[in-house]
């Protein structure tokens, strides 16, 4: 059984952006498929132009494509739960932020910047025809040593990219039921506090 973008689209209050109600974070990915790298790169493009405060763009990225050694250092810091079912993708981003400058100005904003650019990231690879899933739990020192990152360099997130497959091929039932699960968000009063 696949699951086609259509059969997941988002049930929203008024309609918004296709590429926003059709993108969601599958954990199936199908690791036969075509990839596309221009998607790849086209996905890095938008988030190079996301916005940023006064323009710093404090986003950092760590991209490893399945089959190689950046792929399997990534891959050896994600928590089992991930790492479990984020082999079968054909990247790993790592989203890095750069919470001050090389002369030690902070940058207060930068977890937020690097969110924008992020979700840039995402939309942009759903518009292409990929599927991400951004995920938190991984070593966070892991990852640092393994890249040689310094203390103003934070990773934040992992991203898995690749082509959507099958939830059969998904190892347990929980994990079928997930990705099969209806869609669900809070309703905007729950999230809205003030909307004069």
């Amino acid at each position: 059984m696949s699951i086609t973008t259509p059969d997941r689209l988002a049930h929203t209050s008024v309609p918004i952006s296709e590429v926003i109600a059709g993108r969601w974070s599958p954990r199936s990915f199908d690791p036969t498929a075509a990839f596309e790298e221009t998607a790849l790169v086209a996905a890095l493009e938008a988030a190079r132009w996301a916005p940023s405060a006064s323009n710093t763009q404090p986003w950092r990225f760590i991209v490893g494509r399945r089959g190689t050694d950046t792929f399997r250092r990534i891959a050896d810091a994600l928590v089992p739960f991930n790492a479990a079912w984020a082999a079968s993708s054909h990247a790993l981003v790592v989203n890095i932020a750069e919470t001050s400058t090389a002369d030690g100005t902070p940058l207060p904003w930068a977890i937020y910047d690097l969110g924008q650019a992020a979700a840039t990231f995402n939309l942009q690879a759903h518009k292409s025809g990929l599927h991400t899933h951004p995920v938190g739990g991984f070593d966070v020192d892991a990852i640092r040593a393994s890249f040689g990152l310094d203390e103003r360099l934070v990773p934040v997130t992992v991203t898995a990219v690749g082509v959507l497959g099958s939830p059969d091929a998904l190892e347990s039932d929980m994990l079928r039921e997930r990705e099969t699960a209806p869609r669900s968000r809070k309703d905007l009063d729950e999230i809205v506090l003030v909307n004069d």
